[in-house]
């Protein structure tokens, strides 16, 4: 009874570290439909055949619209599924024996707004607070005024720009994830020149012992 266990044991473990090992194009092509509605399986391994193939990986979509791979990497993927969308995934590491999915879907109507997710590499979601505490805030992008004459400038922007909404980018080069200040982009033109002055850098955050650390 106490060999069977061990075997069983072993067995799992072994099957954690295989799972952990595959490359982001197997957890790509073995991603449920569901999580996929406007590509099928067999866009999703088109894409990774054109690409490996040194051709343009661009299929037609379930909708009948275009959708391109335009990156492919050992653990990291980006998609445009739509003109105004893209979808991104990477492969993290969490510890020396597995990894997880992080997800990013950004829609762009105009101005691009992001959704991050976490997934085990079978694709079962994960609760984004272990991986991602927090989000940057508004006052994260937009610096306060340096002098009383800008004081006015910037309270009149800054009124305006009353939704916080950013896009998210995961790097293909390494653990990176960067957000950037897209509110400007729905705003009245005339009132995104004013708050322009007062605009900080983009966001990053780094993965760093199993969560993104800013």
């Amino acid at each position: 009874m106490v060999k069977k266990l061990v075997v069983f044991l072993f067995a799992v473990c072994m099957g954690i570290g295989s799972l952990s090992a595959q490359p982001a194009k197997t957890c790509f092509t073995n991603m449920p439909d569901s999580l996929s509605p406007l590509l099928t399986a067999v866009n999703r391994a088109d894409f990774i055949d054109f690409l490996e193939s040194k051709m343009k990986a661009e299929v037609t979509n379930r909708f009948g619209g275009k959708s391109e791979m335009t990156e492919l990497t050992p653990d990291y993927i980006r998609v445009q599924v739509t003109p105004q969308s893209t979808w991104q995934m990477k492969l993290l590491s969490v510890n020396d024996s597995t990894c997880l999915i992080c997800t990013v879907s950004t829609v762009c109507a105009p101005a691009c707004d992001s959704h991050i997710k976490f997934y085990t590499t079978d694709w079962k979601e994960l609760p984004s607070a272990p991986y991602l505490a927090s989000l940057p805030g508004m006052d994260d992008f937009i610096m306060p005024a340096s002098d009383t004459i800008d004081v006015y400038r910037y309270q009149d922007a800054r009124l305006q720009a009353d939704m916080l909404l950013m896009k998210a980018d995961l790097s293909g080069k390494d653990a990176t994830l960067t957000f950037t200040f897209t509110t400007p982009d729905y705003m009245e033109r005339e009132a995104a020149e004013k708050l322009k002055p007062f605009l900080r850098r983009p966001v990053s955050y780094t993965w760093k012992e199993g969560k993104f650390i800013r």
